[in-house]
């Protein structure tokens, strides 16, 4: 695993708010990466989140065109939760030390992984932010994303607006099925060049929580599967949004809350 980023890859995604690591995984453990994450996909049934009855293709909008929020990607959140095998990757402190040497933070829990899947022909992921979604607010949020196949420009592949993440906010938008919805609350960022990151399987990507990106169609027969994961910034507190949090867990958090729990958020990496 490439798990010491350079000096130049540091600079490079605080300036613009992403960054590609090619080759992150060897190939031996692309290929546990991908039994793990799909032992666990398998073991789930489709249920997307540990102590929620939500199934995949729910919750997930229905329009008078039909399901087209179920068909841009399968989901499944918190697989660490639920699999052995899946908690010793994500728990890794190689890839918490990553996240806290790009992002400078000083200490890093981890907030929910998630499998990713585009299926054949699925739609396009329109531009978002992720760090409105969350039970926190914190401008160094950071996810990893790992391509378990090839991402390509005709399967799929994530797009982002470099350097995005230093003028959006926390503002919560609902991801639209138009890719310039974004654009009618960030209007300066609508003419600004995207720039597209194919990644052999393998290869990751990190991107911060406030940097505007999508992915585009899967215009191909075959599956574009991911693993991600998102990270928080240890020391923060909670900020009255719900997101993935379990009922017995948020029923007892109040608005300023620090989020220490470390059966729900475990701190994987801290530099002292």
């Amino acid at each position: 695993m490439k798990h010491l980023p350079g000096r130049e890859q540091i600079e490079f995604y605080q300036a613009n708010g992403f960054v590609v690591i090619e080759d992150f995984l060897a190939p031996d453990e692309l290929e546990h990466w991908r039994k793990a994450v799909m032992q666990a996909v398998a073991e789930r049934g489709g249920r997307k989140i540990p102590g929620k009855d939500i199934r995949i293709g729910e919750e997930d909008g229905i329009n008078e065109d039909g399901d087209y929020f179920g068909k841009v990607f399968d989901q499944l959140l918190n697989l660490w939760q639920t699999n052995s095998e899946v908690k010793e990757l994500m728990l890794d402190e190689r890839i918490g030390k990553m996240a806290a040497m790009l992002s400078g933070a000083e200490g890093i829990r981890i907030w929910h992984d998630q499998a990713l899947f585009k299926r054949p022909w699925a739609n396009p992921t329109a531009w978002h932010l992720d760090n409105p979604f969350w039970s926190f607010y914190d401008r160094r949020a950071i996810s990893i994303w790992v391509a378990l196949d090839d991402a390509t420009l005709q399967n799929g592949c994530l797009y982002f607006i470099p350097g995005s993440h230093k003028g959006t906010n926390f503002d919560k938008i609902s991801i639209g099925r138009n890719m310039d919805g974004i654009f009618d609350v960030y209007p300066q960022y609508a003419k600004a060049p995207a720039v597209a990151a194919p990644m052999k399987a393998g290869s990751c990507s990190f991107h911060n929580g406030l940097t505007i990106h999508g992915a585009g169609a899967n215009m191909t027969n075959a599956w574009r599967r991911a693993m991600t994961c998102a990270y928080m910034p240890d020391g923060n507190v909670f900020n009255g949004e719900p997101n993935i949090l379990p009922e017995p867990y948020l029923s007892s958090l109040k608005t300023g809350d620090l989020l220490n729990n470390d059966q729900q958020n475990p701190l994987i990496y801290a530099t002292h």
